[in-house]
């Protein structure tokens, strides 16, 4: 009997989940109005409070307007709405990848990668082009997911020596995104991966202060995966 792990999760997680949905699907289209709190608790079958909660969260995100006294207003979530909704964004309505979701990740990667490979090179520390280069020789023989896992943590070293906490805070919102899906991208972006020389070109450029020379190298590096995961979305669609 095949068994799948116990999910547990609040009341007001759960609402907030069905919500969300709603919103995202276009099911409740930006400009009309929600429910009143009194027939969400009512068709939903919980508490005001959980109702309350979850419709704060929805605020959070920027799906909705609460305004006290009025109805609770659905935004276009693409005018009000931050990264952090790419999590609920990855997967379509019919359980598929959002191809354009998916490229647009890898996509903004490369952007910022190159910017942080750039900001990289005037303000990196010397002991972090150390590590630079040990992560870069522990690529070399490397295979697979191991592989995915070393190409992460130079890319995370660049964007700690780049001392841009936006850019960092990015990096973590987007590699939450991606990690449903993680086992699956060390395969489709697996010649960027396998690019050690190009890695390699980055971290010298960063350990002689070549700005230009560390944003090139870079988005050459990052921009291999983008296309990768580009044609593979493209294929499948």
């Amino acid at each position: 009997m095949p068994l799948e792990p116990v999910r547990r999760t609040s009341v007001a997680t759960a609402v907030f989940e069905q919500l969300t949905a709603e919103v995202l699907s276009g099911r409740i289209a930006p400009g009309e109005s929600l429910p009143a709190e009194r027939e969400l608790t009512e068709k939903l079958g919980v508490n005001r409070q959980a109702v309350r909660e979850a419709l704060q969260r929805l605020d959070q995100l920027g799906l909705v307007e609460i305004r006290h006294g009025e109805s609770t207003r659905v935004l276009d979530f693409r005018q009000a709405g931050g990264p952090e909704l790419l999590v609920w964004l990855l997967l379509a309505p019919n359980g598929d990848l959002d191809a354009g979701v998916v490229r647009s990740i890898f996509e903004l990667r490369a952007s910022v990668g190159a910017d942080a490979a750039r900001l990289c090179a005037t303000r990196a520390l010397p002991e972090l082009v150390e590590q630079l280069d040990d992560v870069v020789l522990a690529m070399d023989g490397a295979t697979g997911v191991e592989l995915l896992t070393l190409s992460e943590q130079f890319w995370g070293l660049v964007i700690d020596g780049a001392d841009n906490v936006a850019y960092r805070l990015l990096r973590n919102g987007l590699a939450k995104v991606y990690e449903p899906i993680r086992d699956n991208v060390a395969g489709l972006i697996g010649g960027e991966l396998a690019d050690v020389a190009g890695h390699r070109r980055v971290a010298n450029a960063i350990a002689r202060g070549q700005e230009r020379g560390a944003e090139v190298a870079a988005r050459r590096v990052l921009s291999q995966g983008a296309a990768a995961i580009a044609t593979a979305m493209t294929e499948d669609q």
